[in-house]
């Protein structure tokens, strides 16, 4: 592949032998995936474990027909090889980046589009930003249309896309609003920027909000959860409001009144990352890297790590994300 590194023949890999527990994710050994034009071989230090993956091992979230079938979808590392047409990078910088599959392994093919500078940061740190970056940027930014001077509701506030979506939020000006499951997220949701913050546990946001924006309600509301919130969005939408779906852990709504979402002309979408073509992830990497990484640089957005195992512990990794217990992120160490 190249003079310049000597790479070896073949390399350890987490596959998910059939769908299930988290029995059926196995180490095995394979051949280094082999480059295309536009893409380099990236040595991982350390990937992020994500919800999709989870899903994914399920059954229920199947890979790109054009993507690698081995989960985890953002990496970061070293760059070792360089595809054909590859300009953009050189051997030996380091890159995190969002990837439609194949993180769970010792080396990842990276598009060179995709990928963004790791700096100063380490691995562990820097494979912790592209699946959340990339998520609330394409969500609250380019669909959200959020902007300076408006407010924002942000469901799961201590999440890996939650704490990302304040830091951004309160970075650009924007009032903040959140909802987290107990008092030590509380206090971690206010750090991050949050202007006021609603333990589920305690009270219901439906109620609170109102109360909060003297009956105004919010510009923007950000939703990992679905379920009985979908309504209670609607409920406390502003006129003219937009809500954004990028998740749905409490499933489909049982009932849904859409009276509040037409008479106060609601916007309601959302979006998947993984099944983005090039070009779309592309322009996203190319907006954080001229609107977001400065912040980045500066450490003024910084993910929260909540726990890192190395890559034959993926299956108590995969545990602590099913169980919801957990503030921040959860990694595997690959160095």
């Amino acid at each position: 592949m190249t003079q310049n590194y000597i790479l070896p023949k073949e390399m350890i890999e987490i596959a998910i032998i059939e769908p299930g527990g988290i029995d059926k994710l196995q180490p095995q050994i394979s051949p280094l995936p082999l480059l295309a034009p536009h893409y380099m071989l990236v040595k991982v230090g350390a990937a992020g474990v994500n919800r999709p993956d989870i899903f994914q091992r399920q059954g229920s979230y199947p890979p790109p027909a054009d993507a690698s079938p081995i989960p985890g979808l953002e990496i970061a590392g070293e760059v070792v090889a360089l595809g054909e047409g590859c300009t953009h990078w050189k051997l030996g910088d380091r890159v995190c980046a969002l990837v439609a599959g194949g993180g769970y392994a010792q080396y990842c093919l990276v598009h060179e589009d995709i990928a963004l500078p790791s700096m100063e940061m380490s691995d562990i740190e820097a494979a912790a930003l592209p699946e959340n970056l990339f998520t609330v940027w394409a969500n609250l930014f380019q669909l959200g249309k959020l902007k300076k001077g408006e407010s924002v509701l942000i469901h799961g506030g201590t999440s890996g896309i939650g704490s990302i979506a304040i830091m951004l939020a309160h970075a650009i000006g924007a009032t903040v609003y959140t909802t987290v499951g107990s008092v030590e997220k509380e206090a971690v949701a206010l750090r991050l920027g949050a202007d006021y913050v609603i333990n589920y546990k305690l009270k219901d946001f439906a109620q609170e909000i109102p109360i909060l924006t003297n009956g105004v309600g919010v510009d923007v509301i950000l939703d990992i959860i679905g379920g009985d919130y979908v309504e209670k969005n609607y409920q406390v939408a502003a006129k003219f409001g937009r809500v954004i779906q990028v998740g749905m852990m409490k499933g489909m709504p049982k009932s849904l009144n859409m009276m509040p979402m037409m008479v106060k002309r609601l916007v309601h979408t959302g979006s998947t990352m993984r099944s983005r073509t090039v070009e779309e992830k592309a322009q996203i990497a190319q907006e954080l890297k001229q609107q977001i990484w400065q912040l980045v640089t500066i450490g003024k957005i910084k993910p929260i790590i909540n726990a890192v195992y190395p890559l034959d512990k993926v299956g108590k990794a995969h545990q602590l994300m099913e169980s919801g217990d957990l503030i921040g992120k959860v990694m595997l160490d690959l160095s």
